[in-house]
This record gives C-alpha cells, structure tokens and sequence, in this order.
C-alpha cells in the first residue's frame, strides 16, 4: 500500500486532475447522497477505489477508539465489506468518502441517520490522522449540516455525539453550532465497552442563524 501511494504522489496534476473527475462520473453517485462540494472538499460516495486509502487510514487506534462502529484492527476486508454496505444502503441512506478537492486524495468519512422520530438525524465523521488539525472535519460538517437542513425540510434538529475525552471532536461540533444536551454512554466496538459521550443539537432555527458561516452546496 504504501508502494501504491507513493506512485499517487509522483503522478501529474493532470492526471491527480483527471482521476478525481473519474470518481465522479454520474453512473458512480448514488442519487441519495448528492455531492457536496466545499472550498476545499469533496463528499461523495465511497467506492472501491477508496479501499485501500480507507483501510490505512482507519486501521489506527486513536481513530477508531473515537467512533462507535470501527473495529480495529481494521483490515482491507473490513473496507471493502464497508463500501459494499453503503452502496447497498445497509449503512445509512447518506454516506460520504471525505475526499481533497486538489487531488481526490481519500481522508476520511462523515454520514447522516435518521432517527426513529422521523423529524431528527444524527451525523457522524471520522477524519485518518495525517489530516487532522486542518480544519478539514469542521469543513465537512458545515457541508454535512448545510445540506440536510436544506434538502431536508421534514428535518427539525440534528444531533452529533463525541466522547467526553475528544476535546477536538466536541470542538468541531460547537464550531458547527451545536449545543450541549447531556451526557451517557455509548458502545464502542474497537473497546469492547461504553464509553462516556456528550450529546449536542442543533435545530434549524438556530441553524438559519448561523448561515453566515457561507454556501457550500
């Protein structure tokens, strides 16, 4: 794998150009899941050609400890059993690859589920650790967020949940407007245990407020 992404390092702008219009030819997007578009992101869903970028990035404790549903070790095999979930909806109706606008390059994943109430959704995200403190989770999140509430007007609130120990996490989801809720547990699959989580919302009125954050649809 590494051989594989030395080869992307050395390959033109031309052709990082041309590859990253390969992944979003119409035939590739799911029409639930449309693709968003930020200064300098691209969500869309994820394919094969993520594996192995997917497998490398989420094979890292400090990741997986932090989300609920990654077991780790995190193998190929779990990668492309992820991408084979996502394009037969069995993980979501919306599930976006975090990808760099530049180059295609894969970072890392985000998603919406509805909840049973039918007027809530929670969104969920994880970023590999070579990104991280760039700014990156929070521009997706405000992608994520800017288009539920507004391709979603059965949509009242959205809820986010990070550990209580995820300094970065709570801070991207408060920079998003989120507010504080309260506290419990939550299952975490790496661990093998509850863990302690925070719970924020953020309902739509609170959301058109704070628009001024900018367009990114």
């Amino acid at each position: 794998m590494q051989g594989e992404l030395l080869r992307r390092d050395q390959r033109s702008p031309r052709e990082d150009q041309r590859s990253s219009l390969e992944r979003l030819r119409p035939e590739r997007l799911r029409t639930d899941c449309p693709v968003l578009l930020s200064e300098r992101l691209v969500m869309r869903a994820p394919h094969e050609e993520d594996i192995d970028a997917l497998a490398h990035l989420a094979n890292n404790a400090k990741v997986a400890t932090m989300v609920s549903r990654m077991p780790h070790p995190y193998t190929a095999n779990d990668a492309a059993d992820f991408v084979r979930r996502t394009k037969n909806g069995e993980i979501g109706k919306c599930v976006y690859a975090i990808t760099k606008a530049e180059n295609g390059a894969f970072i890392g994943c985000c998603g919406v589920e509805p909840h049973l109430d039918g007027r809530t959704v929670e969104i969920g995200y994880w970023l590999g650790e070579p990104y991280w403190n760039q700014g990156f989770t929070t521009e997706a999140c405000h992608a994520l967020v800017d288009m539920v509430f507004r391709t979603r007007q059965d949509v009242d609130q959205i809820d986010a949940r990070c550990r209580v120990m995820n300094v970065a996490s709570r801070r991207v989801i408060q920079k998003c407007g989120f507010q504080f809720q309260g506290s419990g547990l939550a299952a975490s699959l790496a661990l093998g245990s509850n863990v302690p989580v925070e719970w924020y919302r953020l309902d739509r009125k609170t959301w058109m407020s704070l628009r001024s954050w900018g367009s990114v649809l």
